[in-house]
């Protein structure tokens, strides 16, 4: 599980026409890093955020939760490829090893992972979490990390 946070950024916003502003400054803070987790509770903003990651990135397609495909695909306007996983509903590591999980994370394109507390056992060493902490409204205070993971033996 979580080791050791190497580099953190706090980003807070008040409405939701702030989330571009968000997304560019956690994708400067991402850099080369492929693998972003969100946490956050249901209903947090996790699929927004990453909607708006994804507008951000040159996505081209409407980005929506894959609560029941697992992971989506999306193209970008630079022929880059970004994966949307949402991992809720699996019951164990098993289903994310059973789809491909780790060919997607070796493949260097952004993975952006929804519930990776389910998959933590086969989440690369280092990531980009990205914790949403919900206040009133529509503000969002937003904790990244740059973190190191240990893979459970």
């Amino acid at each position: 599980m979580h080791d050791q946070a190497f580099q953190t950024q706090k980003i807070h916003c008040q409405q939701r026409t702030e989330l571009d502003e968000v997304a560019r400054q956690i994708i400067t803070f991402a850099g080369e890093h492929t693998v972003w987790i969100f946490e956050g509770e249901m209903g947090a903003g996790k699929t927004t955020l990453i909607r708006q990651i994804g507008e951000e990135l040159g996505v081209v397609d409407n980005i929506t939760s894959p609560t029941f495909a697992l992971v989506n695909e999306y193209a970008t306007d630079q022929n880059a490829t970004l994966y949307h996983f949402d991992f809720y509903r699996i019951k164990e590591e098993q289903e994310a090893l059973d789809m491909g999980i780790e060919e997607y994370f070796d493949s260097g394109n952004i993975c952006l992972v929804e519930w990776p507390s389910k998959v933590a056992g086969l989440l690369p060493e280092l990531v980009v979490e990205i914790k949403i902490s919900p206040g009133v409204g529509e503000d969002r205070t937003f904790h990244l990390n740059l973190a190191s993971y240990e893979r459970e033996v």
